[in-house]
């Protein structure tokens, strides 16, 4: 299915959901002074450029960028089976406004750049997969849709310039060291890989070969939140995703990312989105009708 909404002038938002077990082919339009941002929430999908003609894999939680700002092209898009991308296009006048003020912070509005291609791939954050995953669940009036993906498709932006998140920034002294950044890198491999029973603060930071406090200061730093409060925020986009595939009832979803007890991993789940995991998958499965309703 692909669903394009024209959110204002020069800026339009594309869903593209793949529920299927074959690929999916769709094309577009490309103007010329539009830049496409693309994420993959689930699945594959291959970007084909005629006029580059070349091809650009997106991955499941990876972001992609594509921007030929003088010419016009035909963009070819190719969905694997069981595959959600959200695509964003925005026209250079309509995002160079959003910006304006601090021009030089994006890169890609770098007068170098506005004459040349430009491609770039990116990873989405946990906070950037939520509203990715709100963009294919949603139980609104339709009255209200086009103001629900704009409100979204601004958040999305907003995310994915958000220095404080970006895995890279280098914004404390103590992180200007390369061999402390990659151990906090290591702390984070490692919370990710025992989520369902995390190691304490002091043997993580025994396990990477750092101080407790230097631990805290530096995950902070890189990944803008504390150590429990970015892991809490991983469980829970990852209970997301459980959900969202349909082989895990709410309490096996729970046991899996650690919760002994059901009421701890609802309160959890309610506390990060502010509805229940019952009454997700309830509108899961309402917009899941929806789909085959519109496809049919």
């Amino acid at each position: 299915m692909e669903e394009e909404i024209q959110i204002e002038d020069g800026l339009t938002l594309i869903r593209f959901q793949n529920d299927s077990s074959e690929s999916f082919f769709a094309q577009h339009e490309i103007g010329a002074g539009l830049i496409q941002f693309h994420f993959g929430l689930k699945g594959n999908a291959f970007f084909l450029s005629s006029q580059d003609h070349c091809t650009l894999e997106l991955k499941e939680e990876k972001s992609l960028i594509l921007c030929n700002l003088q010419h016009q092209s035909l963009l070819k898009v190719e969905l694997s089976p069981n595959s959600w991308v959200i695509s964003v296009i925005v026209s250079i006048n309509k995002f160079h406004s959003l910006f304006s003020v601090q021009a030089d912070y994006i890169s890609i509005l770098s007068p170098d750049k506005k004459k040349k291609k430009y491609n770039a791939e990116g990873t989405i954050c946990p906070s950037m997969a939520v509203v990715l995953s709100q963009l294919f669940h949603y139980s609104l009036h339709p009255s209200l849709k086009n103001l629900y993906y704009k409100g979204k498709g601004y958040e999305l932006l907003s995310l994915y310039f958000n220095k404080m998140e970006d895995p890279n920034a280098v914004q404390c002294p103590f992180l200007i060291d390369e061999d402390n950044v990659l151990k906090i890198k290591k702390a984070r491999e490692i919370l990710i890989a025992n989520m369902a029973e995390p190691p304490g603060l002091q043997q993580l930071a025994d396990e990477i070969g750092l101080n407790m406090k230097k631990l805290k200061i530096g995950f902070k730093q890189i990944y803008g939140d504390t150590v429990y409060g970015f892991l809490f925020d991983y469980k829970m986009d990852f209970a997301l995703k459980l959900l969202d595939s349909g082989s895990y009832n709410v309490n096996e979803v729970g046991l899996k990312i650690g919760y002994s007890t059901g009421s701890h991993f609802i309160a959890g789940f309610k506390k990060k989105f502010s509805t229940t995991p019952k009454r997700y998958l309830m509108s899961i499965n309402t917009n899941h009708k929806n789909s085959i309703a519109f496809i049919n």
